[in-house]
C-alpha cells in the first residue's frame, strides 16, 4: 500500500522488450532496496527483481500491466515518480493508494496561476462515478485533490470527462508533472473506498 507522496524521481536506464512484456532498469537513488520489494513506479505497483547497492533496480512488467497503464511508453532517459510501500509508522500525508491502475488519462492543458499551475485532464467516462469535487485522485502515483469534476462529454469527448487540479510549486518541481506536455498519458487510480462503497450498495 502507498500514500501517493512521491519520495524519489528515478531515471529509466534500459528497457528490454519481450514479445508481450517489458523489463525496465531504473536508477532509483534508493540505496537500501530489497529483493521482492514493492515500489510504485508512476503509480503502478511493481516488484524489484534485481538491485544493487547504488540503487539500480529492474522491474518486470507483465502484458496485463502494459495493456492497462502508460508504462508501455517507457524508454531510456524517461523520468519516473517513485514511492516505497508505507509502513505502520508512516504518516499518511496523501490517501490510501494501492498502485492498481484503473485507466489512463490525457493531459489537456497547463495554465500558470501565480506560482501554481492549473491543469486539466480528460478521463474515461466509466470512472466518473468515483470522483467528487475536493476528493482524492492518484495521477502517475501522485496523490492530488480534485478542484473540479465535469460531466461526460462536457468540454471533453463523449466517452471522457474533464477534471481540473491546482498544482503547488513543490509538487510541480519534485514530480514528473512538470515534464508533461498536452496529450501525454498518465496513470489514474481512483479512491478504492469509493469502489468498496459502490460494491456494498450493489450487493448488500
Amino acid at each position: 500500500m502507498f500514500s501517493g507522496i512521491i519520495e524519489h524521481l528515478g531515471t529509466v536506464t534500459t528497457t528490454q522488450r519481450g514479445e508481450r512484456d517489458l523489463e525496465v532498469a531504473v536508477a532509483t537513488g534508493i540505496g537500501d532496496l530489497s529483493l521482492g520489494e514493492s515500489i510504485a513506479v508512476n503509480g503502478v505497483c511493481l516488484t524489484v527483481t534485481t538491485f544493487d547497492a547504488a540503487g539500480n533496480a529492474t522491474f518486470f512488467i507483465s502484458p496485463e500491466t502494459l495493456d492497462c497503464t502508460s508504462l508501455r511508453h517507457l524508454a531510456a532517459g524517461r523520468r519516473v515518480n517513485l514511492e516505497r510501500a508505507v509502513t505502520p509508522a508512516t504518516r499518511l500525508s496523501g490517501h490510501i493508494v494501492q498502485g492498481h491502475v484503473d485507466a489512463t488519462a490525457r493531459l489537456l492543458s497547463v495554465t500558470p496561476d501565480g506560482d501554481a499551475r492549473h491543469i486539466a485532464f480528460a478521463v474515461p467516462a466509466r470512472l466518473r462515478r468515483y470522483l467528487v469535487d475536493k476528493g482524492s485522485i492518484t495521477l502517475d502515483g501522485i496523490s492530488l485533490t480534485l478542484n473540479a469534476v465535469g460531466a461526460p462529454g462536457e468540454d471533453a469527448a463523449p466517452d471522457e470527462f474533464r477534471i481540473e487540479l491546482m498544482i503547488i510549486p513543490h509538487t510541480w518541481e519534485h514530480t514528473t508533472l512538470g515534464t508533461l506536455t498536452p496529450g501525454a498519458e498518465v496513470n489514474v487510480e481512483v479512491d478504492v473506498i469509493a469502489k468498496y462503497v459502490e460494491s456494498l450498495c450493489q450487493y448488500r
